[in-house]
Formats: C-alpha cells, structure tokens, sequence
C-alpha cells in the first residue's frame, strides 16, 4: 500500500459566485435636497438586503460611480458584506457620457471582473435630469459591444425632468419597465424592484437569467404608468371642456 502524503491545500471549500450589481448614480445639483436623501437611504437599504441574501453559493458584488460634479468610482466592487456605507452629496452637471466609460472599463477588465466563479452583471442607471453633451457614442458602446453589452440594465427616472429617451435606450432590448419616481415612497419602491430582481437571480438555479418582471413582488411606478395617466387626465380635461359649448 503506497504511502501518499497529507496535503491539506487539497481540502478547500468551494468559493461563491459573484453577482455583480454596478449602480450608475446621478449626483448633480438637481439631486440636492430631498432627492439625494431619499437615494441615500434606498441605497442603504438596498446594501442591507443584499447582506442578508448572500450565501455559501453567491455574493452579490457592488460597485457604485457617480456623476456630477465629477465622475468618481465611490464604492470599488466588493461584497455587499463588506461595504460601509458612505452617503453621496450633490452638486455638478450630468456627466454621464464619462460614468457610462468607467462602467464599461470596469466591465470589460477581466482582472475587477473576471470570467470565472462569476454571473451575467446587473447596471442601474438612475438619472434626475438630461446628460451633458457627448452621452451617445458611449451608451452606444455600452449597449452594443463588448462584454457590456451582455448585462442586465435597469434605468430609473427621478421626477418628471429626467430624459426618457436617454434612459429608456439605456435599457432597450431588456423586459424590465423604465421606473419612475418622484417621491420617497416610489423611490423606495423602485429599488425594491431592483432589489428583488437581483436577490431572486442570486437564489434562483438560473442565475444568469433575470425574472420576468410579472415575478417580481414590487408595485413601483414607471414611465409608461405615467404616460397613460397624463394622457388620460388631458383627455379628461378636453372632453370637460368641450362640455361648455
């Protein structure tokens, strides 16, 4: 009988798959006030559940970049089990042609983001207002080419001025609905959204997968919700108006 010899580097536990979720968060000067508070604390709160989700099989990854007065990576990707939480100031334009860059230069760097132990990224943009000039080549990129071009994007307008059209390319080609909100309570519910659909990717057996928005147990404003309601409240008003004469 053959004497092997103990080696213990042979007895390791497997290491959990990654879930990256980037957020692209728009921190101009229009975010000030009640804005950038209620995105501080759906931020937190969004962190929290992530902790509580992680497993022996998946860690959800954060990575968050900020544009307005300049664009800065403020939380490098790392396990949400790991992050302190930092709140964001505004102040600044809406640089988001450069945010949209830094993101794809992190996606595409296969030494932050490696093609190993890893599931298909999460990208939520969330913007308040229109982006400087010099958007559209880059979010072309991003959408179009590359390893970028795979990930699952989540766009989420915050009050009436935000621009629809840059969003809503933003994440074209996806299931998931152009969120809306212009209050604490819808903000919080659309991050509920985003939340539920990255921890039920993390517990599900198809991980690279995003549910079927039907799925999601979240009730958040969108886009298209708004839209019908104005329609239907102008057409309201035309039919009263006409009643005069």
């Amino acid at each position: 009988m053959s004497n092997i010899p103990f080696d213990p580097s042979k007895f390791t536990a497997a290491k959990a798959k990654r879930l990256p979720v980037i957020l692209l968060l728009d921190v101009s000067g229009s975010m000030s006030g009640e804005k950038i508070r209620n995105l501080n604390a759906a931020v937190s709160d969004m962190l929290d559940d992530f902790r509580d989700t992680e497993n022996s099989e998946t860690e959800i990854h954060v990575s968050i970049i900020t544009f307005g007065a300049e664009v800065k990576l403020h939380q490098a990707l790392a396990s949400a089990g790991d992050i302190q939480w930092h709140d964001l100031a505004a102040g600044g334009t809406t640089p988001l042609g450069v945010a949209l860059q830094m993101a794809k230069a992190m996606i595409e760097d296969k030494d932050v983001v490696p093609s190993q132990r890893i599931y298909r990224p999460v990208v939520v943009l969330v913007s308040d207002g229109a982006p400087n000039n010099g958007w559209e080549r880059p979010l072309n990129e991003f959408i179009s080419n590359g390893r970028s071009a795979k990930c699952d994007r989540i766009a989420m307008a915050i009050g009436a001025d935000a621009d629809e059209a840059v969003l809503g390319k933003f994440f074209e080609g996806t299931e998931h609905p152009l969120l809306y909100a212009e209050n604490a309570k819808q903000l919080k519910e659309a991050f509920k959204y985003v939340t539920m659909s990255v921890t039920m990717r993390a517990k599900s057996q198809t991980q690279n997968v995003a549910p079927a928005p039907s799925t999601i147990d979240a009730a958040p404003a969108t886009i298209e919700a708004r839209q019908e309601k104005m329609k239907s409240l102008t057409q309201k008003a035309s039919t009263e108006d006409g009643g005069y004469w």
